[in-house]
């Protein structure tokens, strides 16, 4: 298979700006696409493809025959005939067909690229994923690092009689649930890997990146579509579609011109001998019937089917964007009072200092956590669709 035309097709990685942390997915999405099985496999299905196509396009087989009539009654001796025959279908049948296989062919490599693309675009989510995982870990253990020192301190209090059993209890169960959330994240962590490897035939990946925070920003909605009509495989295949019915209905018309058969003849009687060319037609009276009418009624059906998918893709795209957008804003607008509040170390430094009660501060402290989970689900959310938005690029 001829992977520079889908590599042409839009195959180059473009990701969403190119810092450490981008070319280090980039680098995973390459090493999965180079180790995947199902990518291999689907090649070599391709390449196999590629030779049936060709192959179908041949002269048909050479005909020899020959005739020895030694029996019978006559007085001129036996009758010997050989002929050699080549039979083909008009020149132009040719050219139209090998127009046509190489459009299949064109057809096949984008579904080679169609499935690249969601392959490696599922893996770029993963790989996103892990970068909210790896920043929730991070938020987690400071969370659970405070918790235990807060339970150390209240626990201290509780021995000299300063504070009470409920406040103890408190401290403690908000120490055991933040031990608790990193176990969880780490096996959803792992999960991931495992998931990843998996795509990578078995070889393990490592990301670990926690402060990268990948860009939201999308160019503009028409922009995007634009970029999108000539790069996504699955629109080109549509437009593929079309161009194979219209070579369809091309072979079909010259489908209707005669074969010709073309050879050589030998006979002899009692030493005399003939030999001279032989020629044939083969007139398709009644074997193209209707095909024409068939393919120029598929051309059309063709045309239709794919105008409707284009809208109904763009319906589906505008959709997605305006969903984007409503929930970038939602997203910049929370960050934007998040950071309006108090962090978790001048909580901790106002409740050590006695400026707030431990009751004050644990319900303060899940606040802010609550707030912090919901701002980084928001990102999860955002990088997910824009994936799907981007996936063109892959």
């Amino acid at each position: 298979m001829n992977i520079l035309k889908v590599i042409a097709i839009g195959v180059c990685l473009q990701p969403f700006g190119l810092t450490a942390q981008d070319s280090e997915i980039e680098s995973i999405l390459n090493e999965i696409e180079k180790n995947n099985i199902e990518l291999k496999a689907m090649a070599q299905f391709i390449e196999t493809e590629q030779v049936k196509l060709s192959s179908g396009n041949n002269l048909p087989d050479p005909i020899a025959g020959a005739y020895y009539l030694p029996f019978g009654n006559h007085s001129s001796g036996a009758y010997t005939e050989i002929q050699i025959s080549q039979s083909f279908e008009f020149p132009t049948v040719y050219s139209a067909r090998k127009r046509l296989n190489e459009n299949q062919l064109l057809t096949n490599e984008l579904h080679y690229a169609l499935k690249r693309q969601d392959l490696l675009n599922t893996a770029r989510k993963y790989c996103l994923e892990l970068i909210v995982a790896n920043k929730r870990l991070v938020h987690e253990q400071e969370w659970a690092d405070n918790a235990s020192a807060v339970y150390t301190q209240i626990e201290e209090l509780y021995l000299k009689n300063q504070v009470g059993l409920l406040n103890l209890n408190k401290a403690k169960v908000a120490w055991i649930q933040g031990k608790f959330k990193i176990q969880q994240l780490k096996k959803d962590k792992s999960q991931l890997l495992l998931v990843l490897k998996s795509l990578n035939n078995g070889n393990v990946i490592a990301l670990n990146a926690s402060e990268w925070i990948p860009s939201i920003d999308l160019m503009n909605k028409d922009s995007l579509w634009t970029n999108k009509t000539l790069k996504d495989p699955w629109l080109n295949q549509l437009e593929q579609e079309k161009e194979i019915a219209k070579q369809q209905l091309r072979l079909s018309k010259n489908n209707s011109l005669p074969q010709i058969t073309a050879g050589y003849n030998y006979q002899g009687i009692k030493g005399d001998t003939y030999s001279g060319i032989y020629a044939g037609l083969t007139i398709p009276l009644w074997s193209n019937r209707n095909n024409v009418k068939a393919a120029k009624s598929n051309v059309v059906f063709k045309e239709t089917a794919t105008h409707y998918k284009k809208q109904s893709a763009y319906l589906g795209f505008e959709k997605q964007y305006n969903d984007y957008q409503l929930l970038q804003l939602e997203f910049n607008e929370y960050k934007l009072a998040l950071e309006g509040m108090n962090s978790e170390e001048l909580l901790l430094k106002a409740y050590e200092l006695g400026e707030i009660s431990f009751i004050e501060y644990h319900m303060e402290l899940r606040f802010y956590h609550d707030a912090i989970d919901t701002m980084l689900n928001y990102q999860a959310e955002l990088y997910a669709i824009q994936s799907d938005l981007l996936k063109h690029n892959l």
